[in-house]
Order: structure tokens, then C-alpha cells, then sequence
């Protein structure tokens, strides 16, 4: 059975503190079904399993397992240490473990796991508990919460209430589920269910819409790419413009600024990455090139190094045709 995370940060805090927290419930569906077909050491290795993958998958998104309920797992986004993105993060681990958990290798037969997301205010880092059985407890409504929409998930799904959902925009696709009766709340509680990561293009405009200012003092700057346009589409050597600007969100809001600027028949290829992507290579690249490639978008966001020569290649010898250097 693995052991509850004991993360480095835990050493600096000493007492409960009042914060935002996103929690995961995850619960393995179907247990007590398995229960009574499987030995007692043998459910205890599968259990087991299941604990070490949870673990694994929560690690990657900076999650923290606070607490394990035999088949129930109870996971923090936010504690003991705070991202800017932690409900996303926790919406990214949740569809992680549904697929993590559905593809391990037990005799038994599949795992099937349901997700329950929320985010509110809490106050956490409360020790309950002594020895093995030490907890940093966590109170509030939205524990509670986040254990009854993954009653109310099917198998293989990640349900989140609709503070979480104000928070991750359309960074994914959702089926609603609509207010949906939950059990010790006074009033239904809207629902949704996170179906898969959305293929939009940039996570600036996903988090925040498409309603922004216009660029102002940059008429020269608009002025040139758009004369640079005009001579390109006269048959002029073909040219590359850049835009520089600062990393942060002045930098996403002032490219898709510069996008706007055009018309939408033109081509405005944007790369931004995000820490969730770190472990894969070229990922805003790959972003930015997928659209129109001919590579399935629903295949993994990094394609293979033939398939960005087999994409490059074309675009490589209508280039050399027009004079342009390679």
C-alpha cells in the first residue's frame, strides 16, 4: 500500500490555513462486486495497484494524496502547494486516471474508476489523526461535494461542479449534465462532464474569451505586416515577421491581438506552452502545426519526427520555387 505523499513543502506548514482548494474524490467502480469474486490477498493486490497508479498520476500534476479509503482516494490540488492552474491540473489527472486505471493489466478483469471535482474554500492542514493513521484534514463544502458528484459519475468519467468549471473555461470538452440533486445540498448543483482536452488553439483565449481590447499605439507595426501581406500575395519572396513580446499574459493577450488584426482567410500560427506540457517535446509547435497538417486530431498532441518532415517538406519546396532561402 503506498504511503500518503509527504512532500518537502508539508515541513513549512504548521498550522490550518483558509484557502482555495480543488479536490479530486476518485473511486474505484465496481469493488464490492470484485470483492466477493476475489481471494483477500488477491483484492489486496489489486487494490494495491490501483493506489500505486493513483499516486503516480496525482504526482504528475503536482497533486496530493491526502488520504486512502480503501477503494476512495482522497486528492488536493492547491495543498500544500498553490498553482495558478491547480483545476485544471486536477481535470487533466482526472481523465489521466481514467485511462491509467482502465489500461492496467489485472487478471480480473478491467478497472473502472469515477471522478468527482470541486473547488471552493476550505480550511486544510489540520493533523487528524496519530501515527500511521496522522491526516491533514480538510473542512468545508467542498469535499463533500467533490464525493457526491462521483456518486453521481458513470464508470470511466469525471464529473466537476461549477466552481471548477469557471475556472478551467474551455480548455475542455463537456457534456452538461445540469442541475443534478445532490444529497446534504439545500438546492441542485449544476454539473458537467469533462469529456476530453478541447482543441483550441490558445489557452489565453480558452481561460478568458475572445472579448479583448484593440491594440493601441501599434498602427505602424499593423500597417507593415499588412503591406508585407499585400506584396506577398503579389508574388514578392515570401518573409517571416516576428512579434516579440514578453512572457505572461500581456504576451497572449498582444498575439491574439495581432491575430485579430487580419483577416480570418490568413494563416496566424500561435505557440504558447503551459508546465502541464513540460514532459513532452515541441507540444506548442505541434499545436500550431496540427490544423490543416492531415495529422488526426485526436491522436497525441507531439506527432512523429516523419510526420513534421512529410509537413515541412511541401511548404520547404514552394518556398525554393519562389526564390526564397530554404
Amino acid at each position: 500500500m503506498p504511503r500518503i505523499s509527504n512532500d518537502r513543502t508539508l515541513n513549512n506548514v504548521t498550522s490550518a490555513e483558509r484557502r482555495q482548494l480543488t479536490v479530486m474524490f476518485c473511486d474505484l467502480a465496481g469493488s464490492t462486486a470484485l470483492a466477493g469474486r476475489l481471494d483477500p490477498e488477491e483484492l489486496r493486490e489489486v487494490i494495491g495497484t490501483y493506489h500505486v497508479t493513483a499516486a503516480e498520476v496525482v504526482a504528475g500534476f503536482e497533486g496530493f494524496v491526502a488520504k486512502y479509503m480503501g477503494d476512495g482516494i482522497l486528492i488536493y490540488f492547491g495543498y500544500p502547494q498553490a498553482h495558478e492552474d491547480d483545476a485544471e491540473r486536477a481535470a487533466r489527472a482526472g481523465l489521466a486516471l481514467v485511462n491509467r486505471i482502465s489500461r492496467l493489466n489485472i487478471a480480473s478483469g478491467k478497472l473502472v474508476v469515477r471522478v468527482g471535482i470541486a473547488t471552493g474554500l476550505v480550511v486544510v492542514g489540520d493533523l487528524i489523526g496519530s501515527g500511521e493513521a496522522q491526516e491533514r484534514g480538510v473542512v468545508g463544502e467542498t469535499p463533500n461535494l467533490a464525493a457526491r458528484l462521483q456518486t453521481l459519475a458513470e464508470p470511466d468519467a469525471v464529473v466537476i461542479a461549477a466552481g471548477t468549471r469557471r475556472l478551467v473555461g474551455d480548455l475542455f470538452e463537456y457534456r452538461d449534465l445540469g442541475a443534478v440533486k445532490v444529497k446534504g445540498m439545500a438546492v441542485p448543483v449544476q454539473a458537467w462532464q469533462v469529456l476530453r482536452p478541447s482543441l483550441v488553439e490558445s489557452r489565453f483565449e480558452a481561460l478568458r474569451g475572445s472579448t479583448l481590447t484593440w491594440l493601441v499605439g501599434r498602427d505602424e507595426e499593423i500597417d507593415l505586416l499588412l503591406r508585407r501581406w499585400a506584396a506577398r500575395a503579389k508574388g514578392v519572396t515570401a518573409r517571416l515577421c516576428w512579434s516579440l513580446v514578453n512572457p505572461g499574459s500581456a504576451s497572449r493577450a498582444s498575439s491574439w491581438r495581432w491575430r485579430s488584426a487580419f483577416a480570418p482567410s490568413r494563416i496566424f500560427a500561435c505557440a504558447i506552452s503551459a508546465r502541464q506540457s513540460s514532459g513532452q517535446r515541441s507540444v506548442p509547435l505541434c499545436r500550431a502545426a496540427r490544423p490543416g497538417s492531415g495529422v488526426p486530431t485526436r491522436r497525441s498532441i507531439c506527432f512523429s519526427a516523419g510526420e513534421a518532415r512529410n509537413l515541412i517538406a511541401p511548404r520547404r519546396a514552394a518556398r525554393r520555387g519562389c526564390g526564397a532561402p530554404s
